[in-house]
């Protein structure tokens, strides 16, 4: 019987099946995946001040969460992240990172980064949750 199971966190196993099937479904389709999930962290001393986390793929990298504690933001803790990505993917054969935010979040700080606003998904009832599509070309 097949079952469906809510899980808020995937483990290792899980996340290199997902690993390995994009890259085989990628290879059928004579295409290079490069499926990598990545984390940078921040510390002060041994205290996580700040993450960030994506996948890289076909030719593209991903930010998928990009988090500073409160007290630590406006440091360029969230730029270094960034710096940190950009140096890992930039000569591998990717094109361009990109990054979801919504407007009350962080749009103008990846501005500020390099990012261009590629798309803007207007949200009908609240404009703060208004979605910003942003590209990085390396």
């Amino acid at each position: 019987m097949i079952t469906i199971e809510y899980k808020s966190k995937i483990d290792k196993n899980i996340d290199t099946m997902i690993n390995e099937e994009f890259n085989i479904y990628a290879k059928k389709n004579e295409v290079n995946c490069q499926y990598q999930s990545f984390n940078f962290i921040a510390k002060d001393d041994q205290k996580i001040i700040g993450v960030i986390t994506g996948h890289s793929y076909y030719r593209e990298v991903h930010i998928s969460d990009l988090i500073v504690l409160e007290d630590y933001r406006h440091k360029h803790i969230g730029t270094k992240l960034i710096s940190a990505v950009e140096d890992r993917f930039r000569q591998k054969d990717f094109q361009h990172m990109n990054v979801t935010t919504y407007a009350f979040q962080a749009p103008e700080f990846y501005k500020k980064c390099g990012f261009q606003v590629e798309f803007i998904r207007k949200d009908k009832e609240n404009s703060k949750l208004d979605k910003y599509f942003l590209i990085k070309y390396f």
